[in-house]
């Protein structure tokens, strides 16, 4: 059995120890590793852009971005201190209507849980989208989670969002498609039906390729999300070996070793026309997949001998390549390595930043036109949004006792809020309604209600209807991800 993938908890604890981290962090980044603030002013003009992208990076306290060309950051999204989320991206994708990229992460509420006999947070896993010139941060998809840390793996690039949530043996890959309006999230694979699989990385531009490893055998392929059909994955990569990072023309990966740092090798992204069947592998891939053999086959076209990347250093907990393929950047040791991907095994890096600042992910976009530094702008960061969905899900006063709980019925419907719906209207969950309007699984959790599908809530304009009845009279209200207020609703005009 493969273990998971390696999980860094950003921490930033309270007290003088913490203060005195804190002012070391903003000390380091203000004289060598870059500037920490939320907005960075910057000489080029709007019509250069930023010709070699930015990097987005994941700290204890921050999702924010970097200029490789002149090392300064910013703050896009501000996290709370105190391991209070379990962080995983941020990753560059496309959003529809928009010309350039923005970032998606996701978040696991870890703050403690609340129990029979206590208050506190039920865990939920999140996922925002943001964009750094704007400032906009939008919730995409929320979803209840007591078992696990919350997701992992996340990649992305111009058509697909992937990534791996469940715990041990109920891993399941889920993918969204970012060319389309903020929908649902789909499963790509899933047990008992289908394998475990961890989600590596993925393949460039518009491709539907992920890397999965499997955690029962280790072995690795391409989900293809496309066909969703296993297909066998090019290189021979270990058991414990990824996450990986491929160039933009799909030549070569990057793969972060357990230990001694990465190796960059030659890779074929493209998807084999007839695999070749194999009962081992049938059983692994998803229910309509066509089998494929579970051996890597070595890309015909991978004729250079695989090379290291600072054999000295740990096991990267991210890697990225420049827009170029020429630069390697690598989360590890809490910061932010840049390296020549030519140079030889043991060159130091070309360039760090954010040291001590706990870098525990990194993503680097394409070249983006028409945006400089001075316009990048910083939001309030997704706690709002978290509390809110926790005030909206309690349970009332009446139902939240020992002797009411189990007599407590949670009733919830989805609709569409750019146009009238009369589930907005629903009061109590008569036999009638409930023929009419079939509702959502929801159940009790200690003292308050959740839904009880994977990725149950969306963002957008979907808007949520719940009645709770059974312990005393029913209670009904409407809520949203982001805001109570439907998007049919008039808008405020200012007087004459």
């Amino acid at each position: 059995m493969t273990r998971a993938p390696r999980r860094v908890r950003p921490k930033l604890g309270t007290g003088p120890s913490a203060l005195v981290l804190l002012a070391a962090v903003m000390l380091a980044a203000a004289c060598g590793g870059g500037s920490t603030q939320s907005v960075v002013s910057s000489s080029r003009t709007a019509a250069g852009g930023l010709p070699q992208g930015l990097i987005a990076y994941a700290t204890d306290h921050t999702i924010g971005v970097l200029d490789p060309a002149s090392g300064k950051a910013a703050t896009v999204s501000p996290l709370p201190t105190g391991g209070a989320f379990r962080v995983a991206g941020p990753v560059w994708g496309p959003e529809p209507g928009v010309a350039y990229p923005v970032l998606y992460f996701t978040i696991h509420d870890d703050r403690p849980a609340e129990t029979r006999t206590s208050t506190g947070a039920v865990p939920y896993n999140w996922l925002f989208r943001v964009d750094p010139f704007t400032g906009a941060i939008d919730p995409l998809a929320a979803s209840q989670d007591s078992q696990s840390e919350g997701p992992i793996g996340l990649a992305a690039n111009s058509h697909y969002l992937a990534l791996t949530t469940g715990c041990c043996t109920t891993y399941e890959v889920d993918a969204l498609d970012l060319t389309r309006p903020a929908g649902a999230l789909k499963v790509l694979s899933s047990p008992p039906a289908q394998a475990a699989f961890f989600t590596e990385g993925i393949a460039p531009a518009g491709s539907g390729l992920i890397a999965v490893r499997e955690f029962g055998t280790g072995g690795w392929y391409w989900l293809n999300a496309d066909a969703g059909v296993l297909n066998p994955f090019p290189l021979a990569l270990g058991p414990d070996d990824g996450p990986i990072a491929v160039t933009a023309d799909g030549t070569l990966a990057a793969v972060a070793l357990p230990d001694h740092g990465a190796v960059i090798e030659p890779i074929s992204v493209a998807v084999p026309v007839a695999p070749s069947p194999s009962p081992s592998a049938a059983a692994s891939a998803p229910a309509s997949a066509a089998p494929t053999t579970p051996s890597p086959k070595p890309s015909p076209s991978a004729a250079a001998a695989p090379r290291r990347v600072n054999s000295r250093l740990p096991h990267p907990d991210g890697l990225a390549w420049s827009p170029d393929g020429k630069e390697l950047a690598l989360a590890v040791n809490g910061e932010l390595e840049l390296y020549n991907g030519a140079a030889p095994d043991g060159t130091a890096p070309q360039k760090t930043y954010l040291a001590g600042g706990n870098v525990a992910a990194v993503s680097w976009s394409g070249p983006i036109a028409g945006r400089t530094l001075a316009s990048l702008k910083s939001n309030q960061g997704p706690q709002t949004m978290v509390d809110a969905l926790l005030n909206a899900t309690k349970l009332p006063a009446a139902a939240d006792t020992p002797a009411a709980r189990p007599f407590t019925k949670v009733y919830l419907w989805q609709f569409d809020s750019t146009k009238t719906s009369p589930i907005n209207s629903i009061a109590d969950a008569t036999p009638a309604v409930l023929s009419q309007y079939p509702p959502l699984p929801a159940g009790v959790v200690f003292h308050h209600w959740a839904p009880s599908g994977g990725w149950a809530l969306l963002g957008g304009c979907f808007r949520y209807r719940f009645v709770i009845t059974g312990s005393g009279p029913p209670t009904a209200a409407t809520f949203g991800l982001s805001t109570n207020a439907l998007c049919s609703a008039p808008r405020a005009t200012s007087s004459p």
